[in-house]
């Protein structure tokens, strides 16, 4: 009897397992500069992974509008946040963290960039740890590091990791596909290899970008700024395969559809799964 029991518990924890998911986004981080960084793990982690290298953010190509359509699965002008300063919504969107919540699962966040506490509303965070990039050098690698330390002894189901070195001390300090920017987007691959290397295999893992970037800026709509890599890791997804005409509104629904969550009736993208 306790053979059994052990046994149902491990299959009950694997199917648990197998819902779970890390969202890491990088910010400003171009398809092109994933091969011109010079990182190795890059390619490893295309070759085991689907994915779209020309994948299309939304416009304006700016950090927290494209942050609220990725977690709200529709443009800029149905949610309303245009600029890097949140107002709240006139016809308030469910996201996808108060989706997830309403399905029981576990979310969190951890981020470096202050203004992303707004991209889901109140009390729907078992989680959420902020280091604060303007503050400390290092940021990257710290909150991942927390992040780690987190999923390993929390076992969330969703989680948020949000690195943005690659824009703040890369893209803007000193130009997109600088050297110093290319050195920040392989410090960010080294953030992903020591999540996927760290943690369960068993979590499924999507990573992207919010925007791209050209000169020192991002915003317009040249396809510098609006070409996004989107990769999909792990047991729920073939590795091999290219998404097709892949956009940032997609990858709402592809969680909630991978979480057991329903979507909410207003997002538009469509689930990659």
């Amino acid at each position: 009897m306790l053979r059994l029991s052990q046994r149902n518990d491990k299959e009950r924890n694997q199917n648990d397992m197998d819902n779970k998911l890390i969202l890491i986004l990088v910010d400003g981080m171009r398809p092109d500069a994933l091969a011109a960084c010079g990182n190795s793990y890059a390619a490893e982690l295309l070759a085991a992974s689907a994915c779209a290298l020309n994948a299309r953010t939304v416009h304006p190509s700016v950090t927290l509008p494209c942050h609220m359509s990725l977690f709200h699965s529709v443009d800029p002008d149905r949610h309303g946040i245009v600029t890097n300063l949140y107002t709240p919504q006139v016809r308030p969107i469910e996201g996808l963290v108060e989706r997830l919540d309403a399905a029981g699962k576990k979310c969190a966040f951890f981020y470096t960039w202050e203004e992303l506490r707004d991209l889901t509303r109140p009390d729907h965070l078992a989680c959420a740890l902020l280091l604060n990039q303007h503050k400390a050098a290092g940021t990257d690698q710290a909150i991942t590091g927390a992040a780690i330390d987190y999923i390993n002894r929390e076992a969330p189901d969703f989680l948020f990791l949000y690195l943005g070195e690659t824009d703040e001390v890369g893209g803007h300090s000193a130009g997109w596909m600088s050297e110093t920017y290319l050195k920040s987007v392989s410090n960010a691959l080294d953030c992903v290899r020591r999540v996927r290397s760290e943690i369960s295999a068993e979590y499924n893992l999507i990573l992207l970008a919010d925007h791209g970037g050209h000169d020192r800026s991002h915003g317009s709509d040249l396809p510098e700024d609006m070409t996004i890599p989107l990769i999909l890791n792990g047991p729920a997804f073939a590795p091999g395969r290219t998404l097709a005409a892949a956009s940032i509104k997609d990858v709402a629904p592809t969680v909630a559809a991978l979480l057991g969550a329903s979507p909410a009736r207003e997002w538009e993208g469509n689930s990659l799964l």
